[in-house]
């Protein structure tokens, strides 16, 4: 029981950290005429964002079934 707890307080911290990633003072830092690999910057900043945000809830997941 106690580790579904923690796995689910662990979904709910990506969550709001994906909540922080994609909040607009955050966006806004990227939000520059500069490209990456010829994708604006923050396209790639979204991207990898995201990759970072389903890995942290992979991460919380597989966890509990340990």
């Amino acid at each position: 029981m106690h580790r579904r707890v923690l796995a689910s307080d662990r979904l709910i911290a990506a969550f709001l950290f994906g909540c922080v990633l994609f909040n607009y003072p955050v966006l806004s830092l990227f939000d520059r005429q500069t490209t990456v690999f010829s994708i604006p910057l923050v396209y790639a900043y979204i991207f990898f964002a995201w990759v970072v945000v389903i890995a942290v809830m992979a991460w919380a997941v597989e966890r509990r079934f340990k």
